[in-house]
């Protein structure tokens, strides 16, 4: 029923299948017009002479108006293959087959009484004819092939049963149901064709679209090479890769047009190797790396490609796309290098380094020998970079590295490890004197004068090395042990070389446990402040005390200020410890009697940091002590990090009331030019040209002589630090200096002892 057009089944879409069906009625109306054309002649001829010409002509006439009508309908349905077909169509080609049909009845009804037997059965030889063309040139419609055949065969039927010729009448039943049915199979051969020959068509168009926009693309293309190996049907967008023509590419070696000036030579890149290799062994490949020469440049290509096979299972050559990605390789290039070198100085990063010292771990474990890790830090840099700034730094930085290169031999890799750490793997370490020598030989060369943007600059560097397997056998214990030994060169002054040493081990983890307990010592109440007193160098009496901060461990004791301070500092505990400093200081010096002044060490992590000057306003407001009774003392040290920060910190102090001092005066760098921006209230000679004046050493004896005149000049008052013998005193004396500090009048003592002593001063008054 689906066939004939009488029933559409859920499953397909068969109003398509109708167009499929419908469509080719157009392309054989001609065809079907001459069949009747020639028939119906032929049955005019069989009955002229016994039918009036008459009615022969008007039937003839019908006839042709019928399959006029019939050619107007087929031709309304030739681009029905490309929409769907709809119902009321066709039921319009149905009537008009109907319509053809029912003037056929005419000649078997009419004509066939005025005739003889004889002439009956030439008209049923022509109606069946045209029943058999019919179902020939009509596969794709059933139905109308079925009406027609039904009704002419009936109405021959009826016409030999009415002449009594029965067998006849069977015979012509028989036809018309062969016809039928033979029409039926026919359409539905038909039908099958056309929906294998569309959907062929379909997938060839989709193909088709497919490769242009793939050929349309901006960087992939089609290649084809034979069973030699030539390029086969060129492309147009392999053509522009390759930089040539169509005429030029095809027929020639796919390898040559690739290789460039290595074809002659022979001597290919490894990735164009392994090309030639898979398709020399019919190989599939996919997203292959191929370095290629086109035009004379270097480029990359990746390439995918699958052997193909004839019908008979034969190679056929290999087919593939590809596509240039040297943009792409360059970048992940550029990537790479970006994430293994520093890009300040272009030496091996972090990470590479540590993969270097892997590898050399490694290579030591498998021939039995030695490598050994060279880390180094830059002395003095940091005061290069916060005096001059970054960009210099940085400068001085690259120098630093051009420098290291020029070092290291094949056997080194020299990296940067971040900041100013620098390092050195040795990667074959079994000559012990090579370590010595690199290590000395690094220290000797960045210790040498640098010419940056006008300025000479000096540094240093300190080394500390181990060496593996003996002081670690894996990469984090080789660095960490390293650390640990340019840790003990930088406590030595820097500028020095130290290896590693399993009692620097010891020192870590004693410093690492003294760390810990001082992050608690200021909540367990641990800290104590002493006092020193400084005395009027004239009639001795107390104008101020130090405060000095010191620590009793309940784990680890009595710790010594130059141990623990430098800790706190590294660690910044030195701000809330500071902090409470001067707190304890304010509160103590309100007991005082009103003349004596408290006089507080403050670090740079403090001066530096934001909440300074509250701190300094809390502490005097809490305690109530006057502003002209609190003493800042700093050393020069806190100008080299950020001197602007610094002077305008101790300008706020000073605009508060309160007294700065310069303490360890002549050890710094830059001495004068701090006095000159700085109204300092106090000048502290440093006890190392106090006792060199006591023995008489003219330089010491010049320096304190100048800094007192230069102080009494600039109305400041100078204090010498460390006078411990009368002679000292009497020499401090004779140089002019206001006040004086040291064993000589008094240790650091409690705060109870402190107060003791203007107990003793007022009961000496008194007698």
């Amino acid at each position: 029923m689906a066939v004939l057009g009488l029933a559409d089944p859920a499953d397909g879409d068969w109003g398509r299948l109708r167009g499929l069906q419908y469509s080719s009625l157009a392309r054989v109306s001609q065809v079907r017009v001459v069949a009747h054309v020639f028939a119906a002649i032929g049955a005019a001829l069989v009955y002229y002479g016994s039918v009036h010409v008459a009615a022969l002509i008007g039937w003839f006439a019908t006839l042709c108006g019928s399959l006029y009508y019939g050619v107007m309908i087929d031709k309304a349905l030739f681009d029905v293959d490309q929409r769907r077909i709809g119902r009321d169509e066709v039921n319009k080609q149905t009537f008009s087959a109907i319509g053809n049909a029912l003037v056929w009845i005419v000649p078997m009804a009419a004509f066939a009484p005025f005739g003889d037997p004889a002439q009956r059965l030439e008209l049923w030889a022509i109606t069946a004819m045209l029943m058999t063309a019919s179902a020939v040139l009509l596969p794709a419609v059933p139905l109308a092939n079925v009406v027609f055949s039904s009704i002419v065969a009936l109405s021959a039927l009826v016409s030999f049963a009415v002449g009594q010729a029965y067998g006849m009448a069977m015979l012509a039943l028989l036809f018309g149901v062969m016809i039928a049915l033979g029409a039926i199979e026919n359409a539905r051969s038909f039908l099958t064709a056309r929906i294998a020959e569309s959907a062929m068509a379909e997938k060839s168009e989709v193909v088709s679209m497919l490769l242009r926009e793939f050929e349309e693309g901006e960087a992939d293309w089609l290649w084809q090479i034979d069973t030699s190996r030539r390029v086969r049907s060129v492309s147009p967008r392999f053509a522009f890769a390759l930089g040539l023509t169509n005429d030029q590419i095809d027929g020639k070696p796919f390898i040559q047009l690739v290789a460039g000036p290595a074809w002659d030579s022979g001597q290919f890149p490894s990735s164009l190797h392994d090309l030639a290799e898979r398709l020399k062994r019919r190989e599939s490949f996919s997203n292959l790396l191929v370095r290629v020469t086109i035009g004379g440049q270097q480029r990359w290509w990746e390439l995918s490609g699958t052997p193909k096979f004839n019908d008979s299972g034969n190679f056929d050559g290999f087919r593939g796309v590809g596509s240039d990605v040297t943009e792409q390789r360059e970048s992940s290039e550029k990537i790479a290098h970006m994430a293994r070198f520093d890009t300040l100085t272009g030496l091996p990063n972090r990470m590479m380094v540590t993969e270097a010292l892997g590898e050399a771990i490694r290579y030591a474990d498998q021939w039995r020998t030695k490598c050994a890790f060279l880390m180094i830090d830059l002395d003095r840099f940091k005061a290069v970079n916060d005096t001059l700034g970054h960009l210099v730094g940085d400068r001085l930085l690259a120098r630093v590295s051009e420098r290291l290169k020029a070092l290291v031999t094949e056997n080194e890799l020299c990296g940067r490890l971040g900041g100013d750490e620098f390092a050195v793997v040795i990667r074959d370490a079994s000559d012990h004197n090579r370590v010595e020598r690199v290590a000395l030989a690094v220290i000797e060369i960045l210790s040498r004068p640098y010419e940056v943007d006008h300025h000479t600059l000096y540094i240093g560097a300190s080394v500390g090395t181990a060496v593996g397997p003996r002081d670690g056998t894996t990469v984090e214990t080789l660095m960490r042990n390293a650390d640990l030994a340019l840790y003990r060169s930088k406590e030595e002054g820097g500028g020095q070389h130290f290896g590693y040493e399993p009692a620097l081990h010891a020192q870590a983890e004693e410093r690492r446990k003294l760390e810990f307990s001082l992050r608690r010592a200021l909540e367990l109440g641990e800290f104590k402040l002493n006092y020193q007193p400084v005395v009027d160098a004239l009639d001795e009496s107390i104008v101020s005390f130090e405060a000095l901060i010191r620590w009793h461990s309940e784990e680890h004791g009595m710790v010594r200020p130059d141990k623990f301070i430098p800790l706190a500092e590294d660690t910044r505990l030195i701000v809330p410890i500071g902090e409470w400093v001067l707190r304890e200081a304010c509160m103590e010096a309100v007991r005082w009697p009103s003349g004596i002044k408290v006089a507080v060490n403050v670090s740079g992590e403090q001066l530096l940091d934001p909440g300074f000057i509250a701190s300094v306003v809390q502490a005097l407001s809490a305690s109530g002590l006057p502003a002209q009774r609190l003493e800042v003392e700093v050393t020069e040290s806190i100008f080299l990090r950020d001197a602007t920060t610094a002077r305008n910190a101790l300008e706020q102090i000073m605009s508060l009331g309160c007294g700065v001092a310069l303490d360890d005066f002549g050890t710094g760098y830059s001495s004068l030019a701090y006095i000159r921006n700085l109204r300092f209230s106090t000048i502290k000679v440093d006890r190392s040209f106090v006792q060199g004046a006591a023995t008489g050493s003219p330089e010491s004896l010049a320096i304190i002589r100048a800094v007192v005149a230069m102080a009494e000049s600039l109305e400041m008052s100078t204090t010498a630090e460390g006078v411990e013998t009368e002679k000292e005193l009497e020499t401090i004396r004779a140089l002019g200096c206001r006040k004086i500090q040291g064993y000589y009048f008094g240790r650091p003592m409690p705060a109870e002892e402190a107060r003791a002593l203007f107990k003793a001063t007022k009961l000496r008054a008194n007698a």
